[in-house]
């Protein structure tokens, strides 16, 4: 059963570091809106659009990092 082996080491890695890397973008997402409010209006939507994307990336990542564990045991039930 490598394969499930090989799945618990991927469910227990996305449970190890997802959370740090959620709010690593989501931070730094904060940050980078913060930072479009100090430029003029013309460098201020690609500022903005960048901070809306890493946010959204943190709350993905945040998504799967809680869904990890339903994830795991749903790939290894198929795989029986």
């Amino acid at each position: 059963m490598a394969v499930v082996d090989t799945l618990t080491g991927i469910e227990n890695t996305l449970l190890q570091i997802g959370p740090i890397v959620s709010v690593i973008l989501i931070v730094l997402g904060g940050l980078a809106y913060g930072m479009a409010q100090t430029q003029p209006s013309d460098q201020r939507g690609k500022y903005i659009t960048t901070a809306y994307a890493l946010i959204a990336g943190g709350i993905v990542v945040a998504a799967i990092t809680g869904a990890a564990t339903l994830i795991a045991g749903q790939s290894a039930n198929l795989l029986k």
